[in-house]
């Protein structure tokens, strides 16, 4: 959901997707991060495109317009959990 959040707000990239989720108390290594954005693509959520920059190349990530319903569904069942959990 984090993920999605980000990456319909503008395009972003593995490492700084780390280092945003570290800073929210998230540990994640970029060998369970990496595929989860592999499969994030092939499954429709997320597009890829590649970006060189002198000798770096970078992976630069943006919500497709399935990703962005699903954060929407994602975050309709978070409020509905939280409602039941506060008894509203």
């Amino acid at each position: 959901m984090h993920v999605l959040h980000h990456a319909s707000q503008e395009e972003i990239y593995g490492a700084w997707m780390i280092e945003e989720l570290a800073g929210h108390g998230y540990r994640l290594s970029a060998g369970t991060l990496y595929p989860m954005l592999h499969k994030m693509v092939e499954d429709g959520y997320l597009t890829v495109r590649t970006e060189r920059e002198g000798r770096t190349i970078r992976k630069l990530y943006s919500a497709t317009e399935k990703g962005r319903r699903g954060l929407a569904v994602a975050r309709e069942r978070m409020r509905i959990l939280t409602q039941e959990g506060t008894g509203r």
